[in-house]
């Protein structure tokens, strides 16, 4: 688990899933990304490299290891811009293994932030050179499923998850 700002992260810890991630398996930033650009090319470089450790040591402890799931928001700072940032230097030290994206792709509808459609197409190029197999799972239809099919009045980011887990399970 990757975040450039810790309140995302914290909040996983606090929660009954907390017990889930070991130390080791976590890596924080002590400030927000914001955007693609400054979280690849500068608060991103402050934590790739213990983000790639967290990683070295979880490929050490498969028998054989396959390639990655990488699940992330495309509109986001970390889910774009550290995303491509991880993916560029998982393909130089795992050159031959797949790597498999989940991406949440932002909808005009819903939208927090006006980069988020830049935030997207620089995610989207970097996927290009570096996912083997990326399934888009747009964030408007994920809410209206929850709604209209799941019958959730106002759904939630956990009801959000739990389709994308469903999904990709």
């Amino acid at each position: 688990r990757c975040d450039l700002e810790p309140n995302v992260i914290d909040e996983i810890q606090r929660s009954s899933h907390g017990g889930w991630y070991a130390e080791h398996q976590v890596a924080t930033g002590q400030e927000d990304g914001a955007f693609f650009t400054r979280a690849h090319y500068t608060v991103g470089r402050e934590l790739i490299d213990e983000a790639l450790e967290a990683v070295r040591r979880q490929v050490e402890l498969c028998d054989a290891f396959q390639g990655f799931m990488v699940y992330h928001s495309a509109a986001g700072a970390t889910g774009s811009g550290f995303m491509a940032l991880l993916l560029e230097r998982l393909s130089v030290e795992y050159d031959k293994k797949m790597k498999v994206s989940y991406s949440l792709w932002p909808s005009p509808k819903m939208s927090t932030s006006v980069v988020e459609p830049y935030d997207a197409v620089l995610a989207a190029h970097a996927m290009l050179e570096q996912i083997d197999l990326a399934v888009m799972l747009d964030n408007s239809m994920l809410y209206e499923a929850c709604e209209k099919k799941l019958k959730i009045e106002a759904p939630k980011y956990a009801d959000v998850n739990r389709v994308i887990a469903a999904h990709a399970s």
